[in-house]
């Protein structure tokens, strides 16, 4: 789906299966993949990108907004390709601790660098990252000042926020984010999974139903 030129998304709507969306940052310059998915589910995202005539070779960088499978494990397909896997350093932290007890090799996972709070220049595209914990402990938010797009992992989500009962997980921090992200203009609100939500005025009102229905209970 092109949300506008050189911003797609491949929206995962199976009610039955857990799988994130995916998205496209396409500049002159460079390919950006924000949240790969599942291993097993890719063929969604690779049937999207065969349309774009995009090669997984092309993909200049995978961003993962936090760790949990659905949305980082299908990066380690990008191994031998030149994509760069960017991460926070608490979720690799996060992956280390938690993969002997779910006998994961995390070798497949190594970040090629680490994701810090402030801007992120991937050659002419240039993202903002916020660390935005609360969901799991390294979660982070990007936008996309050029495309004016808030890529928001399983913080929020269109009338529902990211759930605090899994390793890592805060509900304090999962409000403040929130909260911090609420003080944002933006015309796209993309997140882990859900419809998106366009227009700034559309992702004003998911903040402020949010806080109605969630944050006064967390």
């Amino acid at each position: 789906m092109e949300l506008m030129p050189n911003l797609h998304a491949f929206i995962w709507s199976s009610p039955t299966v857990n799988n994130c969306n995916t998205y496209l940052i396409r500049s002159a310059q460079k390919l950006i993949l924000v949240d790969p998915g599942h291993v097993h589910l890719f063929d969604h995202v690779r049937r999207g990108l065969d349309a774009l005539k995009i090669d997984l070779n092309q993909i200049d960088m995978v961003v993962c907004t936090h760790a949990h499978p659905d949305h980082l494990e299908a990066a380690q397909l990008f191994k031998p390709t030149p994509a760069l896997l960017a991460l926070h350093t608490a979720e690799w932290d996060l992956v280390q601790k938690v993969a002997p007890d779910l006998n994961i090799n995390p070798e497949p996972f190594i970040p090629d660098f680490f994701l810090e709070e402030g801007e992120l220049r991937v050659g002419d595209v240039v993202l903002h990252v916020y660390h935005t914990p609360g969901h799991s402990p390294g979660a982070v938010t990007l936008h996309w000042p050029t495309g004016n797009a808030l890529f928001t992992g399983d913080l929020v989500f269109k009338d529902g926020v990211g759930r605090t009962d899994l390793p890592g997980g805060n509900e304090k921090q999962l409000k403040d984010s929130i909260h911090r992200m609420a003080a944002l203009e933006t015309n796209w609100l993309l997140s882990g999974h859900g419809e998106v939500i366009a227009g700034n005025d559309a992702v004003k009102a998911n903040f402020d139903q949010v806080a109605r229905m969630w944050l006064g209970h967390i």
